[in-house]
């Protein structure tokens, strides 16, 4: 465990709580990508980029990345030899290639990658929303802060990476391990450490929560932590009694009469454009609105181009864990950037922030600068991980002095983009 040795004592935050929303399965360029048209600082796309069919052929036609994403099926691959073929432009061949500290991420493979998995599968994931596609963000974006270098935690599925949100680390797992899963993952979170701090938590689900992975999460004396979102959010934020450190766990899985708000591909994005605006229109009527941080992020890219490469160097290993076989994966690289928008009036209109300028000098923004920034704002003890200890922490966005009175009370309403309904829920 990662001991903060810093003496100085913080200087008081003007955040008292802070809403973690992590969506499913997109990449910075598939989603956010195209915003650089509003705001020319973000390091998003111009339409220059490309991919080639066949990384190893010269001639090989090449594949623009394009502006007419709308409802995405099928779900491209993502899995760990899948991530690695798209960020390193060659297959995965055996453990030696994991270790990556002297290879590049030329992010060349993702055309590629997705005509090996389906014939016509690269204009699936050589395309982005345009800003007007997903209307929620665009105002987001504009109104408040976007992270234009916020990346996975680790290249691989939708756990794993999950698993890092709350306690910097996936203890050593690199897929959606259903028995682990069942059994519960042992490892400290950041609930806990609040716990013994006297600060309080709450998760507002919709389904069962994916916070349950978590075997420290069952105990009982957790049990009055977890409420019905639909039953409870908007009286709790109404009554100006949302905790410290609220997660809001949205719809994985589709029903005739509940859609999926998760943007997991081949959900409809607009059910998950509404379900923000749900929250942050419910957030912002909220007593407590000068004292939230809310922060939407995504867990993994999902097989999505994006042009930014990989942070292969100077990633710690969170606690010494190595992958299982065949990868043997070191964790000591992170995985593609994901669309990462914090939201408080206590940011300045239009903020883009780019890479940290600490705690290290090869420090990035992860999923691990969630627990990273909920230690630093509360003055917790001690970090959970050499990750957590290492990450970027996103309050670098609370750029005012004092709290704006111009937050925007409503957001544009989005449009259906799907005709069917697929009925399954893919990770």
């Amino acid at each position: 465990m990662a001991t903060n040795n810093n003496t100085t004592t913080p200087s008081p935050s003007p955040i008292k709580t802070i809403v973690i929303l992590v969506q499913e399965n997109r990449s910075f360029d598939h989603i956010l990508g195209w915003m650089k048209s509003l705001n020319p600082e973000i390091d998003g796309v111009t339409g220059s980029e490309t991919n080639p069919i066949s990384t190893t052929d010269p001639n090989s036609k090449r594949v623009a990345f394009a502006n007419r994403s709308e409802f995405v099926d099928p779900d491209p691959p993502h899995s760990f030899p899948a991530i690695y073929a798209q960020v390193f432009g060659e297959a995965w061949k055996d453990p030696a290639s994991s270790a990556s500290a002297d290879k590049a991420a030329t992010m060349e493979g993702f055309a590629e990658q997705a005509e090996m998995a389906q014939k016509g599968m690269s204009e699936t994931v050589m395309n982005g929303f345009r800003p007007e596609s997903v209307p929620v963000f665009k105002e987001l974006v504009t109104e408040f802060a976007v992270f234009d270098r916020w990346f996975a935690s680790l290249p691989a599925s939708t756990q794993p990476n999950r698993l890092f949100v709350h306690s910097a680390t996936s203890n050593g797992a690199m897929s959606n391990d259903t028995k682990r899963l069942i059994e519960g993952f042992p490892q400290k979170t950041i609930f806990e450490s609040l716990d013994e701090a006297g600060f309080s938590f709450g998760i507002y689900h919709q389904y069962p929560p994916t916070t349950l992975f978590y075997r420290n999460l069952r105990k009982l004396k957790y049990i009055g932590k977890f409420h019905q979102f639909d039953l409870s959010f908007k009286r709790h934020c109404k009554e100006g009694k949302l905790p410290n450190y609220v997660v809001i766990e949205q719809r994985y899985f589709e029903t005739k009469l509940a859609k999926a708000n998760d943007d997991h591909p081949s959900h409809d994005v607009s059910e998950g454009q509404k379900f923000i605006k749900e929250v942050y229109e419910t957030l912002r009527s909220s007593p407590q609105w000068n004292e939230i941080l809310f922060l939407v992020t995504y867990d993994e890219h999902g097989g999505f181009y994006d042009h930014v490469p990989t942070p292969t160097t100077g990633v710690p290993n969170p606690d010494g864990l190595i992958g299982p076989p065949p990868y043997n994966f070191q964790f000591d690289r992170l995985g593609v950037r994901v669309p990462t928008i914090a939201i408080s009036p206590w940011i300045e209109r239009g903020t883009v922030v780019h890479r940290p300028s600490g705690p290290y000098p090869t420090s990035q923004f992860e999923h691990s600068s969630i627990p990273a920034t909920v230690k630093v704002i509360f003055n917790l003890k001690e970090f959970l991980t050499k990750r957590d200890a290492w990450a970027g922490t996103f309050d670098v966005a609370l750029n005012r002095t004092s709290p704006r009175t111009d937050c925007p009370m409503k957001l544009g309403e989005p449009q259906k983009m799907r005709k069917q309904l697929p009925m399954k829920m893919r990770s």
